[in-house]
């Protein structure tokens, strides 16, 4: 099987843990390129549900070697939190079998008192809607050249040394600013320190482990987080996330060349939600979206948090179908809809007296008005439903309505939240 890329095509959330489940059943080989535990990915196997938010999904196949790449910003506490989880299930989370780059970039404590500090600082419509996970501020240290990496926990000495460097600055943000009580060095030394142990065994060099998978003919998925209209460069900024979730950056972040991204799935929902503040012009602010929300089980896996419920935005799949270079897409939750008159759909904007198709700046998106077409419902139960010929012709048109504006072949269409609940097309 070629190297595959799964994103997603929204603002996150769109089901891509699923999918990823689904392709490692042939895969080898599976990578996490960026992002934190900021994401969550929900896997049911077996009638039992796995939250996974650092770990890629394909752990969940005997055999499979995941991989957790340069470009993602690893909590090592949350990390091990979710190693003794995994391993309470009788997942095997081996050191042969998970890996971390020694490249990867640590979150630490200072990075998530940061965080949350700042969200509570700023005024309303100011806020970022962030979990508070440190995910930002980490990335900032990155970029800033004085981040701490997974390779730093093998050098206690240098780990203490980077620590008190980065306090000596963000203490007095703590104490000055956002007055609140300093760090101490011992203290997040120790705390780090303590799972260190845990981690150290797990840090290989991502890149050359790929290079030698290649060599030995076997097959990689690369793995994303959150969706692309949250990409820090690419989405609706500043309500975005802190990392590129575009699929080229599957390449950056797991340290191959782009020649080796044969195929790239975009993951989207027959609906769409995102999390977090930020423009949204389909939202439902009513009892539709409610329902909707509800039935659709669209709570946060990292925070537990109702995500804002709208309907399909053409405009906003054709920007990510040229962002990443789709070659097919795979739509979940279409039972979701399944009781419903109509289906509304976004099938372009109005800006300034003007229609177009195109997905406005973020700077005027929320000036933009979506123009709105329906089609019609199929009001059954689909999840049942394994081939294409069986489903409903309404539900076959709502398919192939949005799979013709958007210019990208739908090969997979999901039906519930079970493993085995796909049509393959």
């Amino acid at each position: 099987m070629s190297n595959v890329v799964i994103v997603g095509v929204q603002w996150g959330d769109e089901g891509k843990g699923k999918f990823v489940d689904l392709l490692a059943q042939e895969i080898d080989y599976v990578v996490r390129f960026q992002g934190g535990n900021n994401a969550g990915h929900t896997v049911i196997v077996d009638g039992k549900k796995a939250a996974l938010h650092l770990v890629p999904s394909g752990i969940l196949h005997e055999g499979k070697i995941c991989l957790i790449g340069n470009g993602v910003v690893l909590d090592p506490v949350v990390f091990v939190e979710e190693l003794d989880t995994l391993i309470g299930q009788g997942v095997d989370v081996s050191p042969n079998r998970l890996k971390i780059s020694s490249k990867t970039h640590l979150i630490m404590p200072y990075h998530k008192v940061l965080d949350k500090a700042r969200e509570n600082k700023l005024e309303k419509g100011q806020k970022i809607g962030t979990t508070g996970r440190g995910i930002g501020p980490c990335y900032e240290d990155k970029v800033g050249r004085v981040g701490v990496r997974a390779s730093d926990l093998a050098d206690p000495d240098l780990l203490k040394a980077k620590i008190a460097a980065a306090l000596k600055e963000k203490n007095v943000l703590f104490t000055a600013l956002y007055g609140i009580d300093a760090l101490a060095v011992d203290a997040v030394f120790d705390e780090v320190m303590a799972v260190a142990p845990r981690i150290i065994p797990h840090l290989t060099d991502v890149s050359s482990e790929l290079e030698q998978a290649w060599n030995e003919g076997k097959s990689v998925l690369f793995e994303g987080a959150q969706g692309i209209h949250l990409d820090i460069d690419h989405g609706t900024y500043p309500f975005v996330t802190s990392s590129n979730t575009v699929s080229g950056n599957a390449a950056a972040g797991s340290g191959v060349g782009p020649n080796k991204l044969d195929r790239i799935i975009g993951i989207l929902k027959a609906y769409t939600t995102r999390v977090g503040e930020g423009p949204f012009p389909t939202e439902l602010n009513d009892a539709t979206g409610e329902l909707l929300r509800t039935s659709g089980g669209e709570f946060g896996v990292t925070t537990g948090r109702p995500r804002r419920f709208g309907w399909q935005d053409i405009p906003v799949l054709r920007e990510s179908a040229r962002l990443n270079g789709l070659t097919d897409v795979a739509l979940t939750k279409l039972d979701v809809l399944s009781y419903m008159d109509e289906i509304p759909i976004c099938a372009r904007y109005e800006l300034n007296g003007q229609e177009t198709d195109a997905f406005p700046f973020p700077a005027v998106l929320p000036d933009a008005k979506p123009v709105m077409t329906a089609m019609p419902g199929w009001k059954c139960d689909i999840s049942g439903v394994r081939k294409w010929e069986d489903l409903p012709e309404a539900a076959r048109n709502y398919v192939e309505y949005v799979e013709r504006e958007i210019g990208c072949h739908i090969t997979y269409v999901s039906v519930g939240p079970e493993r085995d609940s796909i049509i393959i097309r």
